[in-house]
């Protein structure tokens, strides 16, 4: 019997809500996006079909059943559903106000509430609930249809059997499932956001070019942790090693709190990326960024078909 629902729902087809609902799809489970405009549901079925593009280069498997279907009517897209994925916009109150929606009679009392909040706890967004015990968090990684993990957060209220149900539903669509206690940003932004800041800090300092960092990164640190876990990274490279160094570069490391002056400079002039046209890179035009967003996609692509073939190290 699977582990999958028959149905699902996923709130939110902005940025990730395509692709999660894509890649339950092809699992076999009807989907419903579902969004409040028009407009945001003509963008996400192109969005849709795009990703359906990609999943098919990674080869990933298509099993009968699966659908999606788009919609503005919430009561349509939650009858009779099983588990809801909430996407909306990282907003306390919009969460808030969209699970009191959902609790007023629209759906059981088993029905799970996946969010997939990047950051926000979990048991802040339960406050206020009918039935705390069925919200639950499932970030997925963005792109979520190309990386296949997703961290599972229980909040202080969450039922210990949905943590098991969410465990198993992300099993059956064969991505790998990471269940961690709550904490601010949760574990991957958390790693990924330490990264980042010491990245930063290194370039206000003049110390290394955007190319440069981009290249020592992606070949001296990326290369080896897309292979190698950082605790497997440390028994390969010496624990005693790890404390000679750490005991004199942990004190320089980067440790503000608060955002680069180079980001807020960046903010303010309106160069916020790919968005605008320019942030940390000048872009020339929309072409070239269409251009370098299919170049990412197909490395995502490659380096998710070569990483499947390699046993966990």
């Amino acid at each position: 019997m699977s582990s999958l629902p028959k149905i699902a729902t996923v709130i939110g087809s902005g940025t990730m809500g395509p692709g999660i609902a894509a890649t339950l799809a092809r699992a076999g489970v009807v989907v419903r996006l579902y969004d409040i405009s028009d407009q945001a549901i003509e963008n996400a079925q192109a969005s849709y079909a795009m990703v359906n593009g990609v999943l098919e280069n990674v080869g990933t498997p298509k099993s009968d059943g699966g659908s999606v279907s788009f919609g503005t009517d919430l009561g349509d897209a939650v009858a009779g559903t099983e588990l809801i994925i909430e996407a909306i916009p990282e907003r306390l109150e919009l969460k808030q106000a969209l699970f009191a929606q959902l609790e007023d009679g629209l759906i059981g009392e088993n029905v799970i509430i996946a969010s997939n909040t990047s950051g926000i706890p979990i048991s802040t967004m339960a406050r206020g609930m009918k039935a705390p015990g069925r919200l639950i968090g499932m970030h997925w990684s963005n792109p979520p249809h190309l990386i296949p993990m997703i961290e599972v957060i229980p909040g202080e209220e969450t039922d210990p059997s949905h943590v098991d149900r969410l465990v198993d539903i992300v099993k059956a669509f064969d991505y790998v499932p990471v269940v961690e206690k709550e904490t601010p940003g949760f574990v991957e932004n958390r790693v990924l956001y330490a990264i980042l800041r010491e990245c930063l800090d290194l370039l206000e300092k003049g110390i290394v070019t955007p190319e440069g960092l981009d290249a020592c990164v992606k070949w001296g640190i990326g290369y080896k942790l897309s292979v190698i876990g950082p605790t497997r990274l440390l028994d390969m490279a010496g624990l005693d090693i790890y404390k000679a160094v750490s005991s004199y570069l942990n004190a320089d490391l980067a440790d503000r709190k608060d955002t680069p002056a180079m980001i807020e400079e960046k903010i303010a002039a309106g160069t916020l990326g790919f968005k605008t046209g320019s942030g940390m890179y000048e872009y020339d035009g929309p072409e070239a960024i269409a251009a370098k967003r299919k170049e990412i996609v197909t490395g995502l692509v490659a380096a998710r078909k070569t990483l499947s073939s390699i046993p966990n190290v």
